[in-house]
């Protein structure tokens, strides 16, 4: 996108997948390609949160006069990353039993992020708009945990977890 490399806020307009349209003022920091989608990794101008704009769903880009800097230490995939993880309608807290840097090599930044309790606990902090979905990638890690908030996470954990005892004929 020309407007990042020119330092310079833009208007864009946008559209939901389920139809509703709006216009947002913002600094456009980076184009990304994640998972085969483009993303524009941005901050908007009126309150400062870091937006993910799917480029497919921009439908008009209004170049404005006023420019801006970038963050200094912007890693744009791992912010993009983050940003994937939060604003979901399901919020959840889970504490592992493991360092976080140990985690961090099973749990991808989109999952949540990952906060040290101490030297061997973590806690994963994120949402989901798939419950069931965020269980199973739980279900992998090579530690214990425990969902701490989040009910829809806790049932669906429960869930897979009477599903797998079936399984074995437990």
């Amino acid at each position: 996108m020309h407007a990042c490399s020119l330092r310079r806020q833009v208007l864009i307009g946008y559209r939901h997948e389920d139809g509703p349209q709006w216009s947002s003022l913002v600094e456009p920091w980076a184009v990304v390609v994640r998972l085969g989608r483009w993303y524009l990794l941005s901050r908007r101008v009126s309150n400062g949160a870091i937006r993910t704009y799917r480029l497919d769903r921009i439908h008009s880009v209004d170049l404005q006069d006023a420019t801006f800097e970038l963050p200094a230490d912007l890693d744009p995939v791992a912010v993009l990353e983050q940003n994937f993880a939060i604003g979901w309608e399901y919020a959840t807290e889970v504490e592992i039993d493991a360092p976080a840097d140990e985690m961090s090599g099973w749990l991808s930044r989109t999952i949540g992020r990952l906060e040290p309790i101490d030297a061997s606990h973590c806690r994963l902090i994120g949402s989901t708009s798939d419950p069931a979905w965020y269980a199973e990638v739980l279900a992998t890690i090579p530690a214990s945990f425990r969902v701490i908030s989040g009910p829809e996470l806790r049932d669906a954990v429960q869930a897979l977890g009477e599903r797998l005892l079936a399984a074995c004929g437990g």
